[in-house]
């Protein structure tokens, strides 16, 4: 299990900038999250050779956590029988810089919308969030904006969007995206990135009008950060869910 910082992903692993890497199996994690009754967590595999693992954290909490990393129309299906609740597709609907439609209505023909979470993670140009692809590295034509959330809304149970350019440097949130997450996002909505202090919880939650989820990576201290207490983290969980 590792935490990295993802605008230094690359095909090459050239400059890869890693904050963490754990000891423990990923079904360690997967149970301590079954324990403390928290779902939704997001198995990513950074590149091949990541599935066996994988596989083991979805088979030790069945139906509570979401897999991707090169998720497709193949494979789909035996993530889904391995114990995710969701799969997590980005890069396949995508070619050539393009939403695939095609692709896109495939997949939700094999699995079904209810079982679908579209990552729409994306960086800044010239002042717009757009979605980038290929291990964050290459841009997309695809803008977030309120009609493409609209439109995507059809075909996926939730959204997932990092802020690449700020995801795993622990130096704040990106609280435009999140507002505009937050005014626009017809679905359950996560945003991913920066996030350093519990406090980031309540802002993402009052910026968004409670209407954004956030996630917390490396300033976790069960992923080597010292900004965030797991154990805080939980409480706040039931403390706002129940």
């Amino acid at each position: 299990m590792k935490q990295i910082v993802g605008g230094s992903l690359s095909d090459s692993g050239d400059g890869l900038r890693t904050n963490f890497v754990s000891e423990r199996p990923s079904s360690w994690y997967a149970k301590l999250y079954q324990r403390d009754g928290l779902k939704g967590g997001h198995v990513i595999m950074l590149g091949s050779g990541n599935e066996a693992a994988a596989k083991e954290a979805l088979g030790a909490y069945p139906g509570g956590l979401h897999v991707g990393g090169g998720i497709n129309a193949t494979n789909a299906r035996s993530y889904l029988d391995a114990g995710a609740s969701h799969v997590i597709v980005t890069s396949w609907v995508f070619r050539e810089g393009r939403l695939d439609e095609a692709r896109l209505a495939e997949l939700v023909q094999l699995i079904d919308k209810e079982r679908l979470v579209l990552d729409l993670s994306c960086r800044i140009r010239d002042g717009e969030y757009f979605v980038v692809t290929d291990r964050w590295q290459k841009f997309t034509t695809l803008r977030i904006t309120q009609e493409t959330l609209q439109a995507l809304a059809t075909s996926c149970a939730e959204f997932l969007i990092h802020a690449v350019d700020v995801e795993g440097l622990c130096q704040g949130v990106d609280l435009e995206l999140v507002k505009r997450l937050g005014q626009w996002s017809p679905l359950p909505t996560t945003y991913a990135g920066g996030a350093s202090s519990l406090a980031d919880l309540q802002q993402v939650a009052d910026v968004s009008q409670g209407r954004v989820d956030l996630t917390i990576g490396s300033a976790l201290d069960i992923f080597g950060g010292n900004g965030v207490r797991y154990d805080e983290c939980v409480a706040y969980n039931r403390q706002h869910t129940s």
